[in-house]
């Protein structure tokens, strides 16, 4: 038999059970506008019967409320997190080749490319009426500087870019760090509370907003696990693990805690492309505990009476690289990378033909100027556009190579055409740098020098094939055409004679960087060149037709968009301006102004990407314009995507005001019919007590 006072415990539990769904419709209605809230219900269910030994057998006991839960489904989060890491990637790719896109413009607004060219060749024209006329010559000669401009220009803008771009990248990494850093934080209170028996959603809708920012960076997985007790495997413990891998499967945050990245800006010789700018980063995972092994390092160092490693060096050979060339690496971050070092697929690669202590001939060992061991590695091309060093990228600074699997640094390179064998085979030999690649031993040693050996055959690579057309690519585009253009122009100019019967000399040239000074590019590949009677001037042609070019001659490879300018004797004396191939011929003669002007519009002469070398913008404008397109609209897509995605995430998560209105009405009556329910029995009671005298 329950007791007299039974009845009222029942609807007391009915009272606290509405005003607890009271409480969480306020809530919900008060996050109505908050960002990543999932809405609340309570959780209850009937309380467990007492037995009355009666006919009727139990009595019910009431409602229990036993939580408040946010109403939340994981799978539509997954969704977003996979379609928002394509949003972030196209996101950076539209922004950036729209600055590209309109750096290449030509329009009313903009003199571009095709305006200025079709000025020079205006002014060439002139020339050809009045061969013999200074001012006419002097005008071409300027519009001939303002072509230069413009490519140093455009030279100058692409690397801008590039900058800006690098400059994002440390921007993501420090917001990876960052929202690692609070998603642990995070899962510690997470943690702290749920072990009592609480559920602590607003920290979990906090959570899943700030993964919601990290899908857009990098590519993610989270998963959580639940932790069960060791001795009872059946009894949950009520804490969780939470792991977040990004790129592939890398770990950043595990629970509590979480990894750390960080960028490392690479040196002046540790370059990829002879384009890029100083200071790309590359970038590493690193904790604080490689900070403190770092300070032990040096220490143990500074003991011994050896000079201290750097921490770029300590951190390239010791912890891990975090690849930013991973196929699976998503995100705003992979969008920057291949802004920022896209090359079309076009990197170096090759394979080693004869390393050193195989074949005597290139048994080269030697010292530089700093007395670091120098040794001679061929590798042949692998590559059609390997053959061409107009299409040229390899640093000029020396840079990192990969033999197989390991780097090492090289100091100088050497291209080779060789026609002994009566077919052309491109060679090039890399002169590494072994006492600059340090080696930290396990013991904490260091080896000065780390010996090259058993390469042959093995595979070789400088930088990262990226299939992507960023800034790389359209820096060599312009590289390539201007060095095409000047070539085939100068050498039609040094073949002829002034209107007064001087030999002609060179109208393109390369400014040096290091010194008031012009590349004049006498060294030229596979041809003989000649001065104006004939005789050559320079030729580094073998009998054969084999030619060997080195890093540091003066050739186009030296010739750069950022350094095209006019040869200064041409600018001080337009006269020198050749017009004629006849030396002997009058001053009106004009027959190499027009093999000059004939180049320009015939690709036999003279061609880029199999046009003729006026097209230019016409090629290079065709990529720009379909990346750039490209861009926008997978950037829009997948931003219309995401957005249904979310709509349906909101349809389950999201606070309908319909619905909390109708909660409202439905505690709002529930609570009052529990207060009167506990009036009816307060009566009951008074007149059992006070009344009857039990």
């Amino acid at each position: 038999m329950p007791s007299q006072f039974f009845g009222l415990n029942t609807a007391y539990k009915g009272l606290l059970n509405a005003n607890a769904g009271l409480n969480t419709t306020a809530n919900n209605i008060s996050n109505l506008e908050t960002e990543g809230y999932s809405r609340q219900a309570i959780h209850s269910e009937a309380a467990e019967a007492l037995r009355v030994f009666t006919t009727y057998g139990c009595a019910g006991a009431g409602v229990d409320t036993l939580s408040i839960e946010r109403i939340h489904d994981e799978f539509y989060d997954s969704k977003y997190w996979s379609n928002n890491n394509k949003t972030g990637q196209y996101e950076m790719k539209d922004y950036y080749m729209k600055q590209i896109e309109d750096y290449f413009k030509d329009d009313s607004t903009i003199e571009g490319f095709t305006t200025t060219f079709n000025k020079m060749m205006t002014a060439l024209a002139e020339v050809k009426k009045n061969p013999a006329n200074i001012s006419t010559k002097a005008q071409f000669v300027g519009f001939a500087d303002n072509l230069c401009e413009y490519f140093n220009s455009m030279a100058g803008s692409m690397e801008q870019v590039q900058k800006d771009v690098n400059s994002e990248i440390k921007l993501k990494v420090d917001e990876i760090n960052s929202l690692a850093s609070e998603i642990a934080t995070i899962n510690k209170q997470i943690n702290v509370i749920e072990l009592s028996g609480g559920t602590a959603n607003e920290l979990r809708d906090k959570r899943t907003l700030l993964v919601d920012q990290l899908s857009s960076v990098v590519s993610i997985e989270a998963k959580e696990y639940a932790v069960v007790d060791t001795n009872d495997p059946e009894r949950l413990t009520g804490s969780h693990m939470y792991v977040i891998k990004i790129a592939g499967g890398q770990t950043l945050v595990d629970t509590d805690s979480y990894n750390t990245l960080e960028c490392l800006a690479r040196r002046n010789d540790q370059k990829q492309n002879q384009s890029d700018i100083d200071g790309l980063y590359d970038v590493y995972w690193v904790s604080s505990g490689d900070h403190a092994a770092f300070e032990r390092f040096n220490e143990k160092r500074i003991s011994e009476g050896k000079e201290e490693v750097t921490w770029n060096d300590y951190v390239r050979n010791k912890c891990s690289e975090f690849s930013l060339y991973n196929a699976a690496l998503g995100g705003q971050l992979q969008g920057l990378i291949q802004m920022r070092d896209g090359n079309n697929s076009e990197n170096f690669k090759g394979t080693v033909a004869a390393p050193y202590g195989e074949d005597p001939i290139d048994s080269i060992t030697g010292t530089n100027a700093n007395g670091d061991t120098i040794r001679k590695v061929t590798v042949k091309a692998s590559a059609d556009y390997l053959a061409d060093l107009d299409k040229c990228t390899l640093s000029d600074s020396g840079g990192l190579i990969t033999l197989a699997n390991q780097k090492f640094y090289y100091d100088d390179w050497t291209f080779r055409c060789d026609m002994s064998s009566g077919t052309a085979e491109y060679y090039y030999d890399f002169y590494i740098n072994e006492t600059k690649t340090v080696t930290f031993n396990g013991d904490g040693s260091v080896s000065e020098t780390q010996v090259l050996s058993s390469l042959k055959g093995k595979e070789v690579e400088i930088g990262t094939g990226i299939k992507y057309q960023g800034v790389p690519y359209y820096q060599q585009q312009l590289n390539e055409w201007c060095r095409i253009f000047a070539g085939s122009f100068n050498d039609i100019l040094t073949s002829g004679y002034t209107s007064e019967g001087e030999g002609g000399v060179e109208m393109f040239v390369g400014n040096k960087e290091t010194e008031d000074d012009q590349y004049l590019f006498r060294t030229r590949y596979g041809k003989y060149i000649m001065d104006a009677d004939g005789n050559p001037i320079s030729s580094n042609v073998q009998a054969d037709g084999s030619y060997t070019i080195s890093m540091t001659d003066d050739s186009f490879y030296r010739l750069k968009a950022g350094n095209l300018d006019i040869l200064g004797a041409l600018q001080e004396d337009p006269g020198k301006l050749a017009t004629k191939s006849d030396s002997s011929a009058g001053s009106d003669q004009y027959d190499i102004v027009g093999r000059l002007i004939e180049m320009t519009t015939n690709k036999n002469v003279a061609s880029y990407r199999g046009a003729a070398t006026q097209e230019f913008l016409t090629c290079v404008l065709s990529d720009v314009a379909l990346n750039a397109k490209n861009a926008s609209t997978f950037y829009k897509n997948y931003s219309n995507i995401g957005q249904n995605i979310d709509n349906q995430r909101i349809s389950i998560s999201g606070v309908d005001t319909d619905d909390e209105a109708v909660n409202l009405l439905k505690y709002q009556n529930a609570y009052t019919l529990a207060s009167k329910m506990i009036q009816t029995l307060t009566e009951v009671y008074d007149r059992l007590i006070l009344q009857t005298g039990v």
